[in-house]
């Protein structure tokens, strides 16, 4: 007999194939001696459209709503069918006789393999592997201990759940308001809230108003002092007034210097890499997106096989990973990470708890390099700058704490106070691994802003009791500056930490936002962002992240309880307990199907009305309706009004094109004969005048052609020159 294992990509069933020793290539499937390997792709099985209840749904009609099925049905993807008729036909063999569920180890993961085994009515027993990395390894280790599947019950479970109630508010509420104000309007328990919490950065940067602040600074010594306020700390004041008159009395008098403390401090590196602090980090340094992170990550941690498991909340690792971390280092010893490792391999690891901890793992630890050996130059150069800041975080970590001396001097000037502050590094530590890396420039930059910075220099050596003439004596100016819009960083943080936004500020509310990690999952926040720029809600300008007159309508037409993050709040708390077996399903899905009338009912007795205030005069080529000017996330397009249409245009795109002028990206738009760069300075040039000129400047080799290029030489290095003289010594024959 033998055991049938369910993988969620061909690429994970293709390892466990090599490693069980799958050879035989069957449809849709590897057989070995004991084992079948198949595949899903993603989910191959889904809760059935309204449509599949009743044909009457096909028509949205606001008293059809609320849809409420008895019992959710399940019907098979078309787009891949046919490999769910592939893993059905290995389910029925005669001679398998157990199933090994080998998706992603997650409440998603196990959902796409139960749904299969539900729709196809198997009753087999299951087994349940459970890894963090897809190396041989951990493959073979995995099918060493193969956990029950019924101990999975409760979290598939928890997967139906959140499943089947998205479906129910989700699918109602866009219906019903699209239906009452005749517009593609969507709206969800994740992205509203998120919109909410832009429209209140938006709100907050407009009421903002600017106020002029003052401060001190002086030479004393060869040293700049800056003054502090007595009462508040604070290095700032905002009565000018006062400040004016101070260092009119200041410019004559004797700084005494006070105190000279000298402090040891020492400070442990960032914690280890989960996938939201990853995709942030990603942002701030390279502008990715939290849906292109995401992507590299997994082909690092599927095709590579370099790093581990990417959708996980936790930045620490269990202490059964410690006893892998130096083959993970010698793993990762290469290229600049080869002097880093090697240190650290000579020595015993010292671990502790900021990155140890057995009770801050979830369903994986935190993302660190495997054990498969690497090769950077197989990698694109994206994969590698995500590498890398996983690399350099695992080092980090492992290295002594940056130890450094702080000195800070007091003085005072006629009776106000002065300090001085600077730092002699002790023992670089772990800052060694970022080398030329600033760690703590953003937390500098942030202090400044809310002027509470004292900035370090180098210190002479000064005495207690020395007095100085006060010189170069400067009152400084600044306003105060309004919050920063969002950005994919700043948002990724405030969907992971919403609290700020919530409105009841309910200690239990807040305490379940903190533990199941804010809005949306480390796994689901990417699509959610990806899908409100998709359906313009969000757009972007520049970096920065706004909403559109859509989601403003939107948001006032939306019943206030989906716009709160404490909605999500209540449902991860209760899926939680679903998962734990302390909560039943039936209990949960009854409660979610009275929130729904609840939703329907107060979008049916609204009062508002909806707009479209971005109405072109262009025709919809397929029903003759006026399109709607919309921008994309990196484009602009034109959107028929009519959602059943929906056809759909690209005016233009943002390029990776620089003008010569201003150096900006400019915008190829797709209008007439031929496409045209037009940049925000005025600057215009159509395609193929630009394609011309980065050839004539040398810039129009592709990556290809460098590598073809690099063959070449490497071949002429082995082989003889091609001219008359050396092929004519190549056919000498001197024996």
């Amino acid at each position: 007999m033998k055991a049938l294992v369910i993988a969620e990509k061909p690429s994970v069933a293709r390892d466990i194939a090599r490693v069980l020793k799958c050879q035989k290539n069957i449809q849709g499937a590897m057989e070995g001696s004991q084992y079948i390997v198949t595949w899903a792709l993603g989910h191959l099985v889904t809760l059935a459209d309204p449509e599949g209840y009743d044909k009457k749904y096909k028509e949205w009609k606001m008293e059809y709503l609320p849809m409420m099925p008895k019992k959710m049905e399940l019907v098979v993807i078309k787009q891949t069918s046919k490999q769910y008729q592939a893993v059905k036909t290995q389910l029925y063999r005669k001679d398998v006789n157990e199933i090994i569920i080998a998706t992603d180890a997650g409440r998603e993961g196990e959902l796409v393999a139960r749904w299969i085994l539900e729709k196809a009515g198997c009753h087999k027993p299951i087994k349940r592997l459970w890894i963090s990395s897809v190396t041989d390894k951990a493959i073979r280790e995995g099918f060493a201990h193969l956990k029950d599947g019924r101990e999975y019950n409760n979290l598939y479970a928890a997967a139906v759940s959140r499943a089947e109630a998205d479906w129910l508010v989700g699918i109602n509420a866009t219906r019903a308001l699209t239906c009452k104000y005749n517009a593609q309007l969507s709206c969800g328990r994740v992205q509203t809230p998120t919109l909410a919490m832009i429209a209140k950065r938006e709100e907050e940067i407009r009421n903002f108003k600017p106020e002029e602040y003052y401060g001190i600074s002086l030479q004393a010594g060869k040293i700049k002092w800056t003054w502090q306020d007595q009462k508040s700390g604070s290095y700032r004041s905002f009565q000018k007034e006062r400040m004016e008159k101070m260092a009119e009395q200041l410019k004559r008098g004797t700084l005494s210097v006070n105190s000279i403390e000298r402090a040891a401090k020492k400070t442990l590196s960032p914690g280890l890499y989960d996938l939201t602090e990853l995709q942030r980090d990603a942002n701030k340094k390279f502008g990715f997106s939290a849906k292109e992170t995401l992507n590299i990550m997994q082909r690092l941690y599927e095709n590579h096989k370099v790093l581990t498991y990417p959708r996980t909340d936790s930045r620490y690792i269990g202490t059964d990973v410690v006893g892998t971390i130096k083959e993970r280092l010698k793993a990762c010893s290469v290229g600049p990470y080869k002097m880093l490792a090697g240190s650290l391999i000579m020595k015993p690891i010292q671990t502790n708890k900021s990155f140890v901890d057995d009770k801050k793992v979830s369903d994986h630890h935190a993302i660190i390099p495997t054990e498969q050996f690497v090769q950077m130059d197989h990698m694109t150069n994206e994969e590698r700058k995500i590498y890398d800041l996983v690399v350099r975080r695992f080092l980090a970590v492992l290295y002594p704490p940056f130890v450094y001396e702080q000195t800070t001097m007091k003085a005072t000037v006629e009776g106000e106070n002065f300090l001085a502050r600077g730092k002699i590094v002790k023992e670089e530590g772990w800052k060694a691994v970022y080398e030329t890396v600033s760690m703590d420039d953003e937390e500098e930059e942030e202090n400044d802003s809310r002027g509470n910075s004292l900035k370090e220099q180098m210190l002479p050596e000064v005495k207690k009791g020395e007095k100085y003439p006060v010189q170069n004596l400067e009152l400084t100016k600044g306003k105060t500056k309004p919050p920063a819009p969002f950005n994919e960083a700043t948002l990724l943080s405030a969907m992971e930490n919403p609290v700020k936004y919530m409105e009841s500020r309910d200690a239990a509310a807040v305490k379940t936002l903190g533990e199941t990690g804010g809005l949306g999952t480390v796994a689901t926040r990417a699509d959610i962002i990806e899908k409100l720029f998709n359906s313009f809600l969000m757009e972007k300008r520049g970096k920065d992240i706004f909403i559109t007159s859509k989601a403003k309508q939107l948001l006032e037409l939306v019943p206030e309880d989906l716009k709160k993050p404490e909605l999500t709040a209540d449902w991860e708390m209760k899926l939680s307990r679903i998962a734990k077996g302390s909560m039943k399903k039936e209990v949960f899905l009854a409660n979610i199907r009275d929130y729904t009338q609840d939703i329907i009912g107060e979008i049916r007795q609204g009062d508002g009305t909806f707009r479209h205030d971005n109405l072109t005069n262009t025709k919809c080529p397929v029903c003759g309706k006026r399109m709607l000017a919309v921008n994309g996330k990196n484009s602009r397009m034109l959107v028929c009004q009519d959602r059943e249409c929906g056809h759909r245009e690209t005016v233009s795109k943002i390029s990776n094109a620089r003008c010569p002028n201003c150096h900006k990206k400019m915008e190829l738009y797709m209008k007439g004969k031929e496409e045209t760069f037009i940049c925000s300075c005025g600057y215009k040039e159509k395609l193929s005048s630009f394609k011309a000129r980065r050839e004539k400047e040398g810039a129009g080799v592709s990556k290809k052609d460098v590598q073809r290029y690099l063959q070449e030489q490497k071949k002429e290095a082995k082989e003889p020159i091609n001219n008359a003289f050396a092929d004519a010594f190549a056919k000498l024959n001197l024996k």
